[in-house]
């Protein structure tokens, strides 16, 4: 378990790459811990189908072992909306349809949110969307 701001935050963004490297989509880390003595960082992020919400939190738990393991984790078997409990950081895995009815960042809206992106994803300005027209 990470002791202590900083420990948690640099795992709350290792997790955030990892959910990125299976494709998560809008991951989003939420820091907290102004608004709850619970935890000091959320990470959210959603998959398209189950098996992708499968494929993401397996990948976090897998490699995040060295290091810790979950306290706890609670929605694994029906993959809607997958929690992994670090006591410090908090990771929210989503089906997509899930995550949109939460709304989950709403209710943390005075958390200063990070969204991580794909460098894939991540359009130059100066690159055109169509060659050759």
């Amino acid at each position: 378990m990470p002791d202590n701001y900083s420990d948690s935050k640099k795992l709350a963004f290792e997790i955030g790459e990892l959910a990125l490297q299976k494709k998560a989509n809008r991951v989003k880390i939420l820091d907290v811990h102004k608004q709850t003595s619970m935890t000091d960082f959320f990470v959210i992020c959603s998959g398209n189908s189950d098996i992708q919400v499968k494929a993401i939190t397996d990948h976090i738990v897998d490699e995040i072992a060295a290091v810790e393991r979950p306290y706890n984790r609670e929605g694994y078997n029906t993959r809607e909306w997958v929690l992994l409990d670090y006591i410090n950081v908090v990771v929210h895995v989503f089906h997509e349809a899930s995550r949109d009815y939460y709304d989950l960042e709403r209710l943390w809206i005075d958390a200063t949110i990070t969204e991580l992106a794909d460098d894939e994803q991540v359009s130059d300005a100066n690159t055109p969307l169509f060659d050759n027209l």
